[in-house]
C-alpha cells in the first residue's frame, strides 16, 4: 500500500551541510554523514541530498562524497547537483543511490530527461522545480541556478512537460518559503497533484508536524520534504537533527488521511 513519505532534504555546499533562507545566506550546520547516521537511527522514509553549487559552478557531481553518503545511508537516497548527462546519472546509481534529481539541465534540454530515464529507469528520475510567485499575479515561475535565473514558465506547465518527457517524480521547492518554517504552499501543492499522474513531493516552508499533515490532508499520498524543520530547533535555530518517531508519523499520516 502506498503511503505518504516524510523526507528530510539536506543541502551541501563545499562538502558541508548548510541551510538557506529563500535560497540565500547558507548557514553551515554540520557534517552530512553525521546527519545521515542520525536519520538512519530515526528510520526516515527517504532522504534527498542536493549539492547547491555544483551546477552553478559547472562542476561534475562529487562522486567520492556520493559514494560515502550511499554507503552510510540505510534509506532510499535521492541525489541532485551537477548532473547533466545519462552517463553521470548511471554512475551515481551504480554507487548505490536510488534516484537522481535534475533541474537546470532538464529545463535547458527536456530530452535529457528521456535519455536519463532510458538509461536508469523512469522511477529513478526526479525533476526538481524551484519556483517563486510573480510580484503581480498568481503565476509561479520556475527559477534555476539557485534561484538566480527566471525561466518565466509556469511551474505547473513545466511539471506536465517533464512528465511527458519521462520524469518519474516531480519535486516542487518554494523559493519564497524556503527556510521560513511558516507552512507550505497548499494551493500549489493541490494543483500539482491534479496536474500530473506521477509521484510528487512538496518542499519549502515546513516548520511543524502540523504543516506536514496539512499537505497530506490536502493532497493524499505524496512526499512532504523539509530542511530547516529537521535540522533546527527553537526560535534561535539551534542545530539539532530530528525526525518524528514511528508512532508520531503513523498518527500524523492516519489523522491527515482521515481528514482528507
Amino acid at each position: 500500500m502506498l503511503r505518504p513519505r516524510v523526507i528530510p532534504c539536506l543541502l551541501i555546499q563545499d562538502s558541508g551541510l548548510v541551510k538557506t533562507v529563500r535560497f540565500k545566506d547558507p548557514k553551515y550546520v554540520g557534517d552530512p554523514i553525521n546527519a545521515v547516521k542520525i536519520f538512519n537511527e530515526k528510520e526516515a522514509d527517504e532522504l534527498i541530498v542536493v549539492d547547491i553549487d555544483a551546477t552553478v559552478n559547472g562542476k561534475e557531481p562529487n562522486y567520492k562524497q556520493i559514494a560515502n553518503l550511499a554507503a552510510e545511508c540505510r534509506m532510499p537516497l535521492c541525489y541532485g547537483g551537477g548532473i547533466s548527462t545519462p552517463e553521470q546519472a548511471r554512475k551515481i546509481i551504480a554507487l548505490g543511490v536510488e534516484k537522481v534529481a535534475i533541474s537546470s539541465a532538464a529545463l535547458a534540454n527536456p530530452q535529457l530527461v528521456t535519455r536519463i530515464a532510458d538509461e536508469i529507469g523512469r522511477q529513478s528520475v526526479v525533476v526538481v522545480l524551484d519556483h517563486k510567485r510573480r510580484l503581480l499575479g498568481k503565476q509561479q515561475d520556475v527559477w534555476t541556478h539557485n534561484g538566480k535565473r527566471n525561466t518565466k514558465r509556469s511551474v505547473l506547465d513545466v511539471a506536465v512537460e517533464m512528465e511527458k518527457f519521462g520524469a518519474g517524480e516531480i519535486v516542487i521547492n518554494s523559493i519564497d518559503n524556503d527556510g521560513r518554517m511558516k507552512g507550505y504552499d497548499l494551493e500549489l501543492a493541490v494543483e500539482l497533484r491534479k496536474a500530473v499522474s506521477i509521484p510528487v513531493t512538496i518542499l519549502g516552508g515546513g516548520g511543524s508536524l502540523e504543516h506536514i499533515g496539512e499537505v497530506i490532508s490536502a493532497c493524499g499520498v505524496v512526499g512532504v520534504a523539509a530542511g530547516s524543520f529537521f535540522v533546527f530547533k527553537g526560535p534561535y535555530r539551534a542545530v539539532l537533527i530530528s525526525y518524528p518517531s514511528a508512532a508520531q508519523k503513523d498518527a500524523l499520516v492516519i489523522g491527515a488521511l482521515k481528514s482528507d
